[in-house]
């Protein structure tokens, strides 16, 4: 079974999915994190957004699981919570725009999931380009103020200096991005279920697709 969950920036698909997958024994791929990756080596190597391309042959990028916990592996570095910064979040916005970005991960995304027997998958195509024939498709909304809020909280807790008004700028940026450019742009497929979470509580989120999820199982 593939459950592919989609959604905006904020919309609390990484920690819905992660928790999905948990709690059917599933395995979890966050496509989204494959494109911060890609951001992050491009930052810390220096090479710009144009020259994307001379990192994409032979990308070395692998989801291990470690104390039930997902870490992602590049070139044998833990970037986990390095690929978590808004700096990466906005080079990885700029790299979804290139279709030759797309074409490869899409790819790895593919590959990734026809590995494992069932597998959750979250990220902002799944339903609509990477797997449109998943048995399952969520896509998460919510309000961009309650998005930045979550956002907000969530780097707060990390210790990091954000700002609210920042975050929010931000967010409806990428929004924008997201809906507008030509190679798959962000919208729920036809046949996706569409959840507004906003005010709703992860518990309440996570049970609703857990509920979806185990009719089709029987």
């Amino acid at each position: 079974m593939i459950v592919a969950i989609d959604g905006p920036a904020g919309s609390g698909k990484s920690t819905v999915a992660k928790l999905v997958a948990q709690k059917l024994g599933f395995s979890y791929i966050d496509t989204g994190a494959m494109y911060r990756a890609v951001a992050y080596k491009l930052i810390k190597d220096k090479i710009s957004v144009e020259d994307v391309s001379t990192v994409l042959d032979g990308l070395n990028l692998q989801f291990i699981e470690v104390d039930n916990q997902i870490r992602i592996i590049l070139d044998g570095e833990d970037i986990t919570d390095k690929i978590r910064t808004e700096q990466v979040g906005k080079v990885a916005s700029q790299i979804a725009t290139i279709p030759e970005v797309r074409k490869a991960l899409v790819k790895l995304q593919r590959n990734m999931a026809l590995q494992k027997e069932n597998a959750v998958l979250e990220g902002r195509d799944i339903g609509t380009v990477v797997f449109p024939n998943a048995d399952l498709k969520i896509f998460l909304t919510a309000q961009p103020e309650e998005r930045a809020r979550r956002r907000y909280i969530q780097l707060k807790e990390k210790g990091l200096a954000v700002s609210y008004e920042e975050i929010l700028k931000m967010i409806l940026n990428r929004d924008k991005n997201d809906t507008q450019r030509k190679e798959a742009p962000l919208k729920p497929s036809k046949d996706a279920i569409i959840l507004d979470t906003t005010g709703k509580s992860i518990d309440e989120v996570v049970d609703f697709i857990l509920e979806k999820a185990k009719k089709l199982k029987t």
